[in-house]
């Protein structure tokens, strides 16, 4: 990364809705109920995943890591929002936005590939039950896991070099809530389209080829799903699946809007209450998605208040 004397300005402004000052309550509300339910929901999932010997299995593995990451997603940006609207301030320090660039980035991306997983996880259980064993064993779901997280971080720190070796010619009043890429490069005096276009290319990487991969994993499910003969059966398979698939289409539909389009195309206020469901609302329905449509999530949860609780086996 090539650094300059503007590299290290005092900070950044926030816009965010300055301009409509009366949606900062109705804000604050919102983020502090999604935060809450976000941090309890994804720890209720990592506590029933590790405690009951049930879910010691390769979906339960991955969806821990999915808690995980969902968790310190939100933690990356909602804290400084909330402090912010509390403190009436909009301002963001050059090293607070960096990182909170780069962290988003990177779980943006590794949360790409864990759901390309998943949907893996899935593929060899319906459509090669009898090899499940051997191919999901717990050394290649570790390998899988940490292939995700270390593509997710790589990836980051390519596109967040690219995003900050922009010159701004003194511009610090970024239109958006957090540090996001596409609000930074519109600070930019210079011609983005450069890095607009190499942006565009790590992006199609990380958001259309998974995208892509999930896809055709569910192809494969569904005409599996479609021989059982057994109505449970079915019900189960899609249940399960059914699942996965509403992540993925909140997921990545918000992303490949935000990412895959000129940052210049998107609307100012539309692109900020995008941003504010993918990096915000949907980490808070992931637990709620993933608990209330499976049963044996809930079976576990309940296995592990009554051990907690009531002292039982």
């Amino acid at each position: 990364m090539h650094w300059t004397n503007e590299s290290f300005p005092k900070g950044f402004i926030l816009l965010g809705f300055s301009e409509r000052p009366w949606l900062q309550i109705p804000l604050l509300v919102v983020l502090l109920l999604s935060y809450t339910f976000t941090i309890f929901g994804n720890v209720s999932i990592m506590t029933v995943c590790l405690l009951d010997p049930k879910l010691h299995t390769p979906m339960y593995f991955f969806l821990t890591n999915l808690s995980i990451l969902d968790l310190c997603y939100t933690t990356t940006t909602v804290p400084h929002m909330l402090a912010n609207i509390c403190h009436n301030k909009n301002t963001i320090s050059y090293g607070g936005c960096v990182a909170q660039l780069i962290i988003f980035l990177a779980l943006g991306a590794t949360e790409c590939l864990l759901l390309v997983v998943m949907s893996f996880d899935r593929f060899v259980a319906i459509c090669r039950p009898l090899h499940y064993v051997v191919i999901m064993n717990p050394a290649f779901c570790l390998r899988m896991a940490t292939f995700s997280w270390l593509t997710g971080f790589s990836n980051s720190l390519l596109q967040s070099s690219l995003t900050l070796s922009m010159p701004r010619c003194g511009h610090r009043e970024v239109d958006h809530f957090f540090c996001e890429v596409p609000a930074l490069l519109k600070l930019s005096c210079a011609d983005t389209k450069p890095i607009e276009a190499e942006l565009f290319f790590f992006s199609v990487l990380i958001l259309l080829i998974p995208v892509t991969l999930i896809l055709i994993s569910y192809g494969f499910i569904a005409q599996t799903v479609l021989k059982i003969r057994s109505a449970e059966g079915r019900r189960k398979a899609f249940g399960t699946c059914g699942s996965h698939m509403i992540v993925v289409s909140l997921f990545y539909g918000t992303g490949i809007y935000m990412y895959l389009q000129p940052p210049s195309s998107t609307s100012k206020d539309w692109g900020k209450m995008v941003s504010l469901f993918y990096g915000i609302i949907t980490p808070m329905l992931n637990p709620l998605i993933y608990s209330l449509r499976n049963k044996d999530m809930k079976d576990a949860f309940k296995r592990v208040m009554s051990r907690i609780f009531f002292c039982k086996k």
